[in-house]
């Protein structure tokens, strides 16, 4: 049997069943974001995050962070393949509702309609309904009214969100997820330079908020040793992209 070593490294490898070339969908996608000024991840995170959640395929995937719909639109696109197999649901968080028509045609796009859906809540509610839903149903006597907000089990979480949100997410996402599941989040990028003091009662400016991200990070590195989560550390073009593994 491999070492969970081994394992780690074939599951974030490149995956030569795919081009590296964007997607057409997805390519019109990004140009609508260039356009609208929204954030891109690079290139190389985006198809190697779909290498990986095509390699895998959990039966339960979750999308924390669908924007326009960009990597969903990558992610798609590789369940879409003929000879791809594709997860039992597919779950796109997207807070506001913003962008929840867009989201839905593409949805719509790729003939998903059965197996994807948008969720136009906050992440951390999310979680706490699901998490609660689960906790009753493990209880016999307990009713269940409202239906569970995330199909389980969740097999993996995939966070799309800034780069301050990002430790608060990935620390919601080890509540879900299963034993063995996979989290792939991007690394935030460290603090550098003079960010000031930090003055109780005064918000905090942009810089300061990166350094208490960056901390909360950290914190939630420490969190995922503690709750048994084995991680690679993927240097990519204008990226880290770092993948979690449930032991």
């Amino acid at each position: 049997m491999r070492g969970e070593e081994e394992i780690l490294h074939a599951l974030i490898e490149q995956n030569q069943k795919f081009s590296t070339d964007e997607p057409e969908i997805a390519a019109n996608i990004g140009q609508q974001m260039l356009h609208m000024d929204l954030p891109l991840l690079s290139r190389d995170a985006r198809s190697r995050i779909r290498d990986i959640a095509a390699r895998v395929t959990p039966e339960n995937v979750v999308l924390v962070g669908g924007g326009i719909g960009h990597l969903a639109a990558w992610l798609l696109d590789a369940w879409a393949a003929a000879d791809s197999k594709r997860p039992s649901s597919f779950r796109i968080i997207e807070e506001g509702g913003k962008f929840g028509v867009i989201l839905d045609r593409l949805i719509r796009r790729y003939s998903a309609e059965s197996w994807t859906s948008v969720l136009s809540r906050p992440w951390n509610e999310v979680v706490a309904e699901t998490t609660a839903w689960n906790a009753a149903s493990a209880t016999p006597e307990n009713s269940i009214i409202s239906p569970i907000p995330l199909p389980s089990p969740t097999g993996m979480v995939i966070i799309d969100v800034p780069e301050v949100q990002r430790p608060a997410s990935l620390q919601l996402a080890f509540e879900i997820v299963k034993r063995d599941g996979i989290i792939m989040v991007i690394e935030p990028e460290v603090p550098t330079g003079d960010v000031g003091d930090f003055e109780p009662g005064n918000p905090l400016t942009e810089a300061q908020k990166r350094v208490e991200a960056f901390n909360s990070w950290i914190s939630a590195i420490r969190e995922s040793q503690m709750r048994g989560f084995k991680s690679a550390f993927v240097e990519l073009s204008g990226a880290t992209l770092v993948v979690f593994i449930g032991c």
